[in-house]
């Protein structure tokens, strides 16, 4: 069985344990917080030396980093990931753009809003990010004013990428509803069966330790 090293409110992790859930994969959870400092610990930095969640290893304990890479490798052949091709460069464009121009602000906003707790002590970093993270949310929307998924192969890791902060966007300032075809993309993506919804802020830790 595969090991998944993670933080159930982490965006990140949840598009791995989506793909995960989605393919049927069995997988051991064990929690790691990267506010607590637990990402920087030598063991930690053994799997993965830039001391991040999500980590996966593998039964054969080799150890895969990078959320969008972890859900390339395990949708590998499934209906989540299109074949070699333009279908599949497709899913490609949204994979980097969500690790681009979309993680680093939506998420980095919900962070620091609803989780440290230091809205007003970074108040121009959190301004800075809802106006990156707005301008994503606008591409977005541009697609998704018209069609129900993001490429028109269906639902791909492509959509279980962006959706991983964007159905959590309001935790960081973001309402939805100025993106309404986004809104009821996400609704989609979170009615996808064996699809379960991130952890909200301030709710007990679903998993538990370990």
């Amino acid at each position: 069985m595969i090991t998944v090293y993670g933080y159930p409110y982490s965006g990140n992790c949840w598009k791995v344990t989506t793909i995960l859930d989605l393919t049927g994969v069995l997988y051991r959870w064990v929690d790691v917080d990267s506010n607590a400092g637990e990402t920087r610990t030598e063991a930690f930095l053994a799997m993965n030396p830039n001391g991040k969640v999500p980590v996966v290893v593998l039964e054969g304990g080799e150890a895969v980093t990078e959320s969008c890479a972890i859900l390339c490798h395990f949708a590998e052949g499934t209906r989540f990931m299109p074949p070699p091709g333009l279908a599949r460069t497709r899913v490609l464009e949204w994979l980097f753009f969500e690790q681009y121009s979309h993680e680093p602000y939506i998420a980095v906003a919900r962070n620091i809003v609803s989780y440290l707790k230091q809205s007003e002590a970074q108040a121009a970093r959190v301004a800075e990010c809802q106006r990156r993270g707005a301008l994503a949310l606008d591409v977005m929307e541009q697609r998704l004013a018209g069609h129900d998924w993001l490429t028109d192969f269906g639902p791909t890791v492509a959509d279980i990428a962006l959706c991983g902060y964007t159905q959590a966007a309001d935790e960081g300032g973001f309402d939805l509803a100025r993106w309404p075809g986004t809104r009821e993309w996400v609704g989609r993506v979170l009615g996808l069966p064996g699809v379960t919804a991130l952890p909200r802020a301030g709710i007990a830790n679903p998993r538990g330790a370990g």
